[in-house]
């Protein structure tokens, strides 16, 4: 069988590219059509991703690409409809904002689309770019976005079947596109992460103390809510980690007291043992899409404080592996954080909880999947 991966774009590393590297592991020798690739935004992930057998669009050979990706997007939906996709028995395209789904492909090719979200900045919903900041930009925005819905719609129906990556998603794309899809949670590698924590909680590290920390984890970008956590950590005084880098790093400093500590990239080796060491980790991004970050966090058998919103709701168990706090304001989280006690949730049901969201299962789902639309 001749399989055909397909993504928005290779220019970072996160919780699309996570999937997109299990697809990989399942189809090794499917070629991976992309619309840009930077290495050097990949980070330490680049090592292993420039082994693979990517092809990249035109996009590739313009000067200062990687600046363009936003603008370009006018033109996303030709570009991957200018790849030559023929002689494939089965394509599998994984977008969230690039029209990666817009592919053509022949009739007798089975086409599934693993969506992450319909494109947010098209129906409202935050984003890490502000194109409302400037007049020029959000009257060009408004009017290139009229016309992006309209081919969005277009293009969402072309794929024989959409994978939705959580329940939120999925009423999102019957609510744009008019179309049932199928749930398949993003795929997390709940066995490393369980195997690495279980060495680290019985050494000096998950020895908690009213001292530890809290960690937040991320890109920090707008919309993903950490202004809440740094000023709710300030305000009351709590040792905080903050991984992770972006746009919003300088902002952050200032609004940061002394409690507060940004660890920068770190590599993922490492992150096990911060977020096993951990009081609980904190997630404030209103209307995530999924949510990889308190997966992972409970996969460590480390508890969670999430907004409730979002994802977020179907991932954190209430009073057992987490708490909410009711709205994305530092106010809403503060009253959470002064009652929040770290003694009452046990690791056991962290981790057990992370485990309806493992790999194993993403693979096992999605094979299922292919093989019964296959025969079918």
């Amino acid at each position: 069988m001749k399989v055909a991966l397909v993504h928005d774009y290779l220019r970072e590393y996160g919780g699309a590219e996570r999937v997109l590297e299990v697809l990989h592991e399942m189809f090794p020798e499917a070629p991976i059509y992309t619309s840009y690739l930077n290495l050097d935004g990949l980070g330490s992930h680049a090592e292993r991703i420039k082994k693979w057998d990517i092809k990249t669009s035109w996009m590739q050979k313009l000067p200062f690409a990687n600046k363009l990706i936003s603008p370009l997007r006018v033109l996303a939906p030709a570009t991957f409809e200018s790849f030559d996709l023929t002689g494939f028995d089965l394509v599998i395209s994984s977008s969230s904002s690039y029209f990666a789904n817009a592919v053509i492909i022949a009739p007798e090719t089975l086409h599934i689309n693993y969506i992450h979200t319909p494109p947010r900045y098209l129906y409202g919903y935050a984003t890490s770019y502000n194109y409302k900041k400037h007049w020029w930009t959000r009257i060009a925005g408004e009017i290139a976005n009229h016309f992006l819905r309209l081919m969005d719609f277009e293009i969402a129906q072309r794929p024989d079947i959409l994978v939705a990556n959580s329940k939120n998603i999925a009423s999102r794309i019957k609510k744009f596109y008019k179309r049932d899809s199928t749930i398949i949670y993003p795929p997390i590698d709940v066995k490393a992460f369980s195997h690495q924590s279980s060495v680290i909680r019985q050494s000096d590290s998950r020895k908690l103390t009213a001292e530890s920390y809290y960690l937040s984890l991320g890109r920090l970008v707008r919309g993903k809510g950490t202004e809440i956590i740094v000023e709710a950590a300030t305000k009351l005084d709590l040792p905080l980690k903050v991984i992770g880098a972006g746009p919003e790093l300088n902002r952050l400093k200032k609004l940061a007291g002394k409690n507060v500590e940004f660890l920068g990239l770190v590599k993922d080796e490492s992150i096990p043992a911060l977020l096993a060491g951990a009081k609980a980790t904190i997630v404030a991004s209103e209307d995530e899409d999924f949510g990889i970050v308190p997966v992972e966090s409970m996969a460590n058998g480390t508890p969670v404080i999430a907004v409730r919103a979002g994802g977020f709701l179907e991932t954190v168990v209430e009073g057992k592996t987490g708490e909410f706090f009711d709205k994305a304001t530092t106010g809403s989280l503060i009253e959470v954080l002064k009652d929040f006690d770290y003694k009452k949730y046990k690791s056991e049901d962290c981790i057990n909880q992370a485990e309806k969201f493992s790999k194993e299962n993403f693979k096992k789902e999605l094979q299922e999947l292919i093989d019964k639309n296959l025969a079918d």
